[in-house]
């Protein structure tokens, strides 16, 4: 985690998300790219560049930067080498795209959720880069000054489906020195037995060279709600889930576990893509 990207848009939770990022970079001799996605309005019309809105592009433009500069002197920032980028672009797009370009570890993102009609037809940007991003997203939904993972979740059903991506788990856990709480949810939709529950596990964590774990089966109505009521029961610090970054009609039908987890969980979620 030598790179870390962290958007920003000024507000408290991105402040938040820049805490933590900041926490974490200390511990990892990392550097923090901070970015504001400049959109202005009517962008992505022909309009937008025309002469006459350069004086509205500037004066926007030298606003942000004002706010960048004043972000980056910020006290928990000192000593970390921190870059600023204002990119004129939509914001989750852009966000994808600054990461590719600057090969970053991870991204850290601050956000309130989303609910009812908003969740469901426009969705928070947030969750738009949690289904895009090939490198982990770690979402914050409140200031946390002691930020640290000493119980981590990852929930999971644990195909080999999954194989691909839980070696970034393991990273992930390992550099926060974190005990892995590996946790299956039983449904009734989807119900296995414990026997058959725990072989599955046992067989899935004998391909990996994991040591400070635990596994669990734990029962609920449906997913979401398992996996939020067991990383409750555990006071756990930080939840993580695989995504497969499904768009389109695919993603309307099928829905997305993780990204329901990132607009209703109020612990933070970390997402891996598979």
């Amino acid at each position: 985690m030598k790179k870390i990207l962290v958007p920003t848009d000024f507000s408290d939770h991105a402040e938040y998300a820049l805490k933590v990022a900041a926490k974490i970079a200390r511990e990892n001799d990392g550097e923090i790219i901070l970015l504001h996605m400049l959109e202005l309005p009517g962008q992505g019309s022909d309009a937008v560049g025309s002469g006459s809105d350069i004086p509205e592009i500037m004066f926007f433009k030298n606003k942000a930067i004002e706010k960048l500069e004043s972000l980056m002197d910020v006290e928990y920032l000192d000593g970390i080498q921190v870059s600023e980028v204002i990119q004129f672009e939509k914001a989750f797009e852009g966000i994808i795209n600054i990461g590719h370009k600057n090969n970053v570890d991870l991204i850290v993102m601050g956000s309130h959720g989303a609910s009812g009609f908003q969740e469901m037809f426009i969705g928070s940007n947030t969750e738009k880069v949690v289904r895009s991003s090939d490198v982990p997203v770690l979402v914050i939904k409140k200031e946390d000054a002691d930020f640290s993972v000493q119980k981590f979740v990852f929930a999971s059903d644990f195909t080999d489906e999954i194989k691909s991506s839980f070696s970034k788990v393991v990273d992930f856990a390992n550099k926060f020195k974190a005990h892995l709480n590996l946790v299956m949810i039983n449904t009734p939709n989807n119900f296995k037995s414990t026997d058959v529950a725990k072989k599955i596990m046992a067989d899935f964590i004998g391909s990996f060279n994991v040591s400070d774990y635990t596994t669990h089966i734990y029962n609920d109505t449906n997913v979401e709600k398992g996996v939020l009521n067991f990383a409750k029961s555990i006071n756990a610090d930080l939840i993580g889930m695989s995504t497969h970054g499904r768009k389109g009609l695919s993603h309307f039908f099928n829905g997305s576990i993780s990204e329901d987890l990132v607009n209703h969980a109020q612990r933070p979620v970390v997402t891996f893509k598979i």
